[in-house]
């Protein structure tokens, strides 16, 4: 628990006075303390490794606020290390925002600054400046985060959607719509419950391990949309068709039943722990043996190719046939990411 004597978060926690420096210090800055975090100076002064430095910034939303598998706070210091991994990124520093609903209990936020004190420490990324904002009670949703992450990678590098050619493998790097199906359950809105654990975690290890491979062309996180959505990304811009086979797709069988149940394709679920690589079939097979050796890919999967043929996403089922994947236009589920 943090020293600070309030049990709730209020309006004058974020007027810039003695009680919101108690709040950043005892909360914030207690969890997150490293060399980079001076709470007393509005920027911080940062000395980056050599070589290319890559920014990416992103907000997170998600209800309820602590799921199977992760809370808020660690999925905000995971998908912001994500984003720079999967670009080939060693992740250094992150900067955060927090907006905090009135009313929201501190014992509750400590918990969740916490676990993204622990997240960032496992990525060997730090914190090195943040702000607070009140928000008045019912004008939020309990907390929200934003995040910049910068990273470093190797010049010379060369990854992305560009690269991407006919002929590639599409694989992934574990079982798909875990997250998703994870934070559906939470809520038990539907009178369903189960043990699914949202797959939210760190790729870091998955891309460091294969980022610099003779062949690897493209690595992306399928977070909101999911891995069909990523496909519809690299068909798009490849202006090739992405073929998935059905029979080789890793879907936990908890998963593939609530979706049966409800009416949703896991293939359009959130991944926060997942990668997407595409790779020439040479370089494919490293990728899988690399990923496999490691405790986050061990159900690694090839599932599909680019194939040349129209911009498009195919599906190639298990009894023999073949159906069009379309892309996403309105929310597969309530907002989870």
């Amino acid at each position: 628990m943090p020293l600070i004597d309030d049990r709730l978060v209020t309006l004058a926690h974020g007027n810039g006075g003695q009680r919101g420096r108690t709040l950043i210090d005892e909360v914030f800055a207690r969890r997150l303390a490293n060399p980079d975090l001076d709470t007393t100076l509005d920027a911080a002064r940062l000395v980056l490794p050599p070589g290319e430095v890559l920014m990416t910034t992103d907000g997170f939303i998600v209800q309820p606020l602590e799921f199977p598998g992760g809370t808020i706070g660690s999925l905000a210091v995971h998908g912001t290390v994500n984003d720079l991994a999967v670009s080939g990124a060693d992740p250094v520093y992150l900067s955060l925002a927090a907006f905090i609903e009135e009313g929201f209990a501190i014992d509750r936020l400590d918990r969740i600054v916490a676990s993204m004190a622990e997240a960032a420490a496992e990525n060997g990324v730090r914190v090195a400046c943040g702000d607070l904002k009140v928000l008045p009670r019912g004008e939020g949703s309990g907390v929200t985060f934003a995040t910049t992450g910068l990273g470093v990678r190797r010049i010379g590098l060369q990854l992305g959607i560009g690269e991407v050619r006919p002929g590639d493998m599409v694989l992934v790097s574990g079982p798909v719509g875990d997250h998703g199906t994870a934070v559906l359950l939470a809520r038990e809105q539907f009178g369903l419950r189960g043990d699914v654990r949202s797959d939210a975690g760190s790729v870091l290890p998955l891309t460091r391990a294969v980022r610099d491979l003779p062949g690897m062309r493209f690595m992306r996180d399928p977070t909101r949309g999911g891995l069909a959505t990523v496909c519809h990304e690299l068909a798009d811009a490849s202006g090739a068709t992405v073929r998935l086979e059905e029979d080789r797709l890793p879907i936990r069988a908890p998963v593939r039943g609530v979706c049966e149940m409800l009416g949703y394709d896991p293939l359009y679920l959130a991944c926060e722990g997942r990668v997407v690589a595409l790779a020439d079939p040479v370089c494919a097979e490293a990728v899988l043996a690399a990923w496999r050796a490691l405790p986050t890919g061990v159900e690694a999967a090839c599932v599909g190719e680019i194939a040349a043929g129209p911009s498009e996403v195919v599906l190639a089922t298990a009894l023999g046939g073949e159906r069009l994947l379309p892309p996403l236009e309105d929310d597969p589920l309530p907002r989870i990411c």
